[in-house]
């Protein structure tokens, strides 16, 4: 019930919020809550996740690209996730995260998420975004990111980190399927 509530407050109130830079980092505040944790009393790794779904819709929204993506029914799944953790987060323990593109190629959109505190860096999260359509053909993100006015997306900046991922990946898969 937690998450609705948060999904639907952060659907209420980014509509009355500043527009934002989709290409900038963008900077949320959080409180963890006692439905937020585990067993062992912090937050819960399974909720990493689900927070940053909701903050890369906010960032969408602000951005004017929410709109826009369903206008022509895309629709952004995840095809990705990586996760570090470092200090637990405790409970109403305030903290922030700031998302930030980590680039794009011809097939996937690639965001960070860095959970901070006054204590520091607590998580890192990577996700790899793939773009379909309703008839499940499949977008570039290029072809996405042209949605957006104004934007310069004709480069394509994926970071070197995000390079050794995909390596990671592609070798780990090639193990499992032989």
């Amino acid at each position: 019930m937690n998450l609705y509530f948060r999904f639907f407050s952060m659907m209420l109130t980014s509509w009355f919020k500043s527009a934002i830079d989709i290409f900038a980092p963008f900077t949320t505040r959080h409180i963890v809550w006692p439905s937020d944790l585990d067993l062992l009393g912090h937050i819960n790794n399974g909720r990493y996740f689900t927070i940053t779904d909701n903050v890369r819709v906010e960032m969408m929204i602000r951005a004017g690209l929410w709109q826009a993506i369903r206008k022509e029914k895309f629709y952004p799944v995840i095809a990705g996730e990586t996760a570090q953790f470092r200090k637990p987060l405790l409970p109403f323990q305030r903290y922030e995260i700031v998302t930030r593109f980590s680039g794009w190629d011809d097939k996937f959109l690639y965001v960070e998420h860095t959970f901070k505190s006054k204590r520091g860096v607590h998580a890192l999260l990577m996700v790899k975004i793939r773009i379909i359509s309703d008839s499940a053909r499949r977008i570039s993100p290029k072809e996405m990111l042209d949605l957006i006015p104004d934007a310069d997306v004709d480069a394509i900046n994926v970071c070197h980190i995000v390079d050794k991922w995909n390596e990671s990946s592609l070798n780990h898969w090639q193990q499992l399927e032989s």
